[in-house]
This record gives C-alpha cells, sequence and structure tokens, in this order.
C-alpha cells in the first residue's frame, strides 16, 4: 500500500489568492506605462492640492486685493507677490486656480458616481432579463443618446438655477448611457457562464446573483470607462461654466476664469489671465485619460498572465 504524502499533493490556489495574483499582475502591467504613471502622480498631486487649498492658498480668492496706493490690484503680472497675477477684480488667479480644482473634482466625482449608478442599473436589467426589458431600456437609451450631450445639458441648465449641485446632477443624468450599453453587453457575455447558470439552479435571487456573482466580473470594464467619463464630466462642467450655465461667480471655476479672458486686450497682453486656467484643465483631462487607457491596459483579460 502507497502512502501519499499531503504536503506532495500540489494546493490549488484559492479565489483570494487569484485575485491578488491578477491585481499584481495589472499592476505590474499599469506601472510599464509612464503616461499613465504621471497621469496617476499628477491626480494625487491636484487632490492633495485641493483638499490643502485652505493651508497652501496664498490669499483669500473671494477677495480682491489692494495696493499700496489703495487702490485694486487689478490685472498685476505676475510677480513675487501673486505668482500667477491677478484677474479683472484684482483677485489671486493662483488661489482661485487651487480653489476652482475642487470644483473641477468634486464635479467629476459625483456626477459619475450618479451616472455610475444609474448605467449599471439600468444595464443589468436590461442584459440580465432580456426580452421586453432590454427593449423598453434599450430605446431610452437611444433616445438620450440622440440628444448632444452638451446641448441637453445647457438646455435643461436654463431652466434650473445654475449651481454646482445642479451640474453635477445634470451632467451624472444624462451622461449614463454609454456605461448602460457597457453593462448590458458585458452581462449578455457573464451571464452564460456555468457559475450563473449554478447560482440559478440552486434557486438564488436574481438580485443576488446580479450583486454578487455578475457585477464583481465585469467591474474592470466599468472602471475603466468611468476613469474616461471623469474627463469628459471635467470637461463638461468647465464648458457650461465657461458659457455662463455652469457653477456661478464668485465661486471660482477653471471654466468661468476663462470665460474673464474674453476681451481683446486679455487675450492679447495679459495670457497669465487665461493660461493657467486653460492648463488646468488641459494636463487634468490629459492626466486622467491617461489613467483610464493605463487601466484599459492593463485590466484586459487577453493579457492576463503576461505580467
Amino acid at each position: 500500500m502507497t502512502i501519499v504524502n499531503a504536503n506532495s499533493i500540489p494546493r490549488q490556489p484559492g479565489a483570494s489568492e487569484l485575485s491578488q495574483s491578477y491585481s499584481a499582475q495589472a499592476w505590474r502591467r499599469f506601472k510599464k506605462n509612464k503616461l499613465a504613471l504621471f497621469g496617476m502622480a499628477f491626480i494625487i498631486i491636484l487632490i492633495a492640492v485641493s483638499i490643502a487649498a485652505p493651508l497652501i492658498a496664498p490669499y483669500d480668492p473671494y477677495k480682491s486685493i489692494s495696493n499700496e496706493a489703495g487702490g485694486l490690484d487689478i490685472y498685476a503680472a505676475p510677480s513675487h507677490n501673486f505668482l500667477l497675477g491677478t484677474d479683472s477684480l484684482g483677485r489671486d488667479i493662483l488661489s482661485r486656480i487651487i480653489y476652482a480644482g475642487r470644483i473641477s473634482l468634486s464635479v467629476g466625482i459625483i456626477s459619475i458616481l450618479i451616472s455610475t449608478s444609474v448605467g449599471i442599473f439600468l444595464g443589468s436589467l436590461a442584459g440580465y432579463f432580456g426580452k421586453w426589458v432590454d427593449s423598453v431600456i434599450m430605446r431610452v437609451v437611444d433616445v438620450v443618446y440622440c440628444f448632444p450631450v452638451l446641448f441637453l445639458i445647457i438646455t435643461v441648465s436654463t431652466l434650473l438655477k445654475p449651481s454646482i449641485v445642479n451640474v453635477m446632477i445634470i451632467i451624472g443624468l444624462v451622461s449614463w448611457t454609454n456605461t448602460a450599453r457597457l453593462v448590458r453587453g458585458e452581462i449578455l457575455r457573464v451571464r452564460e457562464y456555468e457559475f450563473v447558470q449554478a447560482s440559478r439552479a440552486l434557486g438564488a435571487r436574481d438580485s443576488s446573483i446580479i450583486l454578487q456573482h455578475i457585477i464583481p466580473n465585469i467591474l474592470a470594464p466599468i472602471l475603466v470607462q468611468a476613469t474616461l467619463q471623469t474627463a469628459q464630466a471635467i470637461l463638461t462642467e468647465a464648458s457650461l461654466s465657461f458659457l455662463g450655465v455652469g457653477v456661478q461667480q464668485p465661486i471660482p471655476s477653471w471654466g468661468n476664469m476663462l470665460y474673464e479672458a474674453m476681451s481683446i486686450m486679455v487675450l492679447r497682453f495679459r495670457p497669465w489671465v487665461w493660461a493657467p486656467p486653460g492648463l488646468a484643465i488641459l494636463l487634468t483631462v490629459l492626466s486622467i485619460n491617461f489613467v483610464g487607457d493605463g487601466l484599459r491596459d492593463a485590466l484586459d483579460p487577453k493579457l492576463k498572465g503576461k505580467g
């Protein structure tokens, strides 16, 4: 009789170990993308600066600054007193840029939380139940998708009182269609897998199957989609504020700071008024897109095991 040593039997890795292994591989792939690392570093710095705005902003972003003669320092050029100069009301541009980062990040994060939640909910219903539920939800998606998003947001914004809260809600409620389509497509693929069929056979409720088994298996593309849409939400907020239907003065926003530079004289001779907010929008949107592209490459299932 042959005695088999239990220690000699290869142990199958558990689900947690497989998850950790996949996460480690994804992180290794992500680190190889230099642009994604740059984007992540910039976003982390932006978040830190926005949180610490009251501590690091040199001036109150809402108050005009008086000069030694008692007048306002209007359109003061960059100097050791004002690193980025002042605007048309004598307010420090650097301080307003820092505080405006709070607005952009808040709009981006909260509006995408709203749109992603709506998209996951409706996409899950359409993909899992199919039939008439799928038809109704997808027709609603087609109707919303037909309208230009910015035009629809501007229309709704003009009917409501412009405010940061309304901007967040409006952007979130009109930008869920891509997420719904993505979730529906992923669920149509995943719902035929054996673990889903086994859960049904064991009598698990539909809500339990969706929340505990299907959604965790499609989080990677949802995360990538949400990241890329965050950049779009920030750009949309800046566009609305620039057009005067977004965040209103005196609350600083990169968009309404650009609106102040509409004068030809300012555009030609005072670049410190429009260049900093424009550069802030550019770097923030690019950085988020870099991170989104890096996540998409790192979490691509076809690359699994090649880290």
